[in-house]
């Protein structure tokens, strides 16, 4: 057998045409924003999956009743009442497959948009490796994840700030794993974060339901491929969203729509990274027993 044949052999065998290497059995789920009283033990896990809780949100501002920024000094704004430090160390305790990760910023603090807006580079590292070290050895944490929408500084200093923040928190073994959140609207930001930092980010939780209600199954795997060529050789996640709401420009491809049909084509393809979900208080509220989040952990812990 020649080694010209042997090589041609290996490469058949690496492409992913031929092969689901990069697929994988990653499932996470944001929860805690919305106060809908849902706990960790509501929410179904597949032993089969690596399942990950995203606590929604830890904010660099002060109380919601009167919010301003506070220079990188991070504050609990999820649901402490339910999901406490001890609920997560007992979660953690019954299920080996799980860890958790505090997502930064998100969409709004006390009905005002939860801007980023650091005074200096500085400053707001020191305060933010600080203050989020204290959250996230008190809440027996695993990871982080940047969801900031709303930007009061240029994209420059959002990479410096957010790149430092993280290098800082890996290199003190503080976190093990770390996700950015973008959508349409905020590339810049993530994609300049990623062309600079793309070495301690290990998941990118693209926002897919920031698209349109109408978005059909193959648009769903033209704007996966367009993401995924802004973050090469990332683990670009797909989404769908739980919240029921009547803006039909935003939502993207629904559960019961076709979006378990595109994760098959991408799976088929090597190319399912894993998926996420937004949100479990919104399941929660809607009583539907979870119905897509254990069809989704299924899909994924399935060898087919």
């Amino acid at each position: 057998m020649s080694s010209l044949f042997l090589l041609h052999l290996f490469l058949i065998v690496l492409s992913p045409s031929f092969s689901s290497a990069a697929n994988s059995k990653f499932f996470a789920e944001y929860i805690g924003a919305d106060f809908k009283g849902v706990t960790f033990s509501d929410v179904p896990i597949n032993p089969n999956v690596d399942f990950h809780f995203i606590l929604a949100f830890a904010i660099d501002y002060t109380t919601s009743d009167n919010p301003s920024p506070t220079n990188g000094k991070f504050n609990v704004f999820w649901d402490k009442d339910k999901l406490t430090p001890s609920a997560v160390a007992s979660i953690k305790k019954s299920h080996k497959n799980v860890k958790f990760a505090l997502s930064l910023g998100g969409d709004s603090v006390g009905g005002q948009p939860a801007n980023f807006a650091p005074t200096s580079v500085e400053t707001w590292v020191d305060n933010a490796v600080s203050s989020l070290t204290d959250i996230i050895k008190q809440y027996h944490l695993d990871g982080i994840d940047i969801d900031y929408e709303h930007f009061k500084s240029d994209d420059t200093t959002f990479v410096e700030c957010i790149g430092k923040l993280l290098t800082k928190l890996k290199n003190n073994k503080v976190i093990s794993f770390a996700s950015i959140a973008p959508f349409d609207g905020v590339e810049n930001y993530y994609s300049n974060l990623y062309n600079k930092y793309g070495n301690i980010i290990d998941y990118v939780n693209f926002q897919f339901y920031s698209y349109s209600q109408s978005t059909t199954v193959s648009q769903f795997l033209s704007y996966f491929d367009k993401q995924s060529s802004k973050y090469t050789g990332g683990k670009v996640l797909v989404s769908f969203l739980t919240e029921n709401n009547n803006d039909e420009s935003y939502g993207g491809l629904k559960p019961g729509k076709g979006f378990f049909k595109a994760c098959k084509t991408l799976k088929k393809n090597g190319k399912l990274h894993g998926i996420f979900v937004y949100s479990a208080d919104d399941t929660f509220k809607n009583k539907n027993n979870f119905k897509y989040e254990k069809q989704a952990q299924e899909l994924l812990a399935s060898s087919t």
